[in-house]
């Protein structure tokens, strides 16, 4: 799986060859389509896996955070690419760009919709401790995740806006500016 993101990231998926992948991997190009069948399933299938390390990762850091602020914070550092060549991010933007069947397309949404409920989950705690104010759950999941998708594209593309200021600062801030309860500074 390694050796495929790695691949994709440098090739992209139009040009990537399943030899690429099996070279990278040291296997050879009949494993890989024994294993996937098609170069389609093999990028949702390595989609899948790197989505779940990072959704691993998050919830171990997620467990250690103290408040929900910091986990907050947490969730827009997981959710943002790192940098212009974030080799997680353009997975997903390749992946995102190719036309899928309806198994393909569930998978996806599976995978995005773990995004938003992890958010939820925060939110809601957030709103339990009053650290949150008492917004409208569905519609702010929503804006929020459009702005990072947004703000991860402007990432990804190299906007030179984002070399001298940070995008996780400008979510992270935006999204506490909404979310400060009534009456607190």
């Amino acid at each position: 799986m390694r050796a495929a993101i790695s691949a994709i990231a440098e090739k992209g998926t139009a040009a990537v060859r399943m030899s690429d992948i099996a070279a990278r991997a040291g296997m050879s190009t009949g494993h890989i389509l024994y294993h996937f069948g098609k170069k389609d399933r093999l990028l949702l299938e390595v989609l899948a896996w790197s989505e779940a390390d990072l959704g691993t990762r998050f919830q171990q850091a997620a467990d250690e955070a103290a408040s929900p602020a910091e986990k907050l914070a947490l969730y827009v550092r997981f959710y943002l690419p790192r940098h212009q060549g974030d080799e997680r991010y353009a997975l997903w933007t390749q992946v995102l760009a190719q036309r899928h069947d309806a198994e393909g397309h569930r998978l996806l949404t599976t995978l995005l919709d773990a995004w938003e409920e992890r958010l939820e989950v925060i939110l809601k705690e957030g709103r339990a401790v009053e650290q949150f104010a008492d917004v409208d759950l569905p519609e702010f999941i929503v804006r929020s995740v459009a702005m990072l998708s947004g703000l991860s594209e402007e990432v990804m593309f190299g906007r030179s806006r984002w070399q001298h200021t940070s995008a996780q600062t400008f979510a992270l801030s935006a999204l506490e500016r909404e979310l400060r309860p009534p009456g607190q500074a």
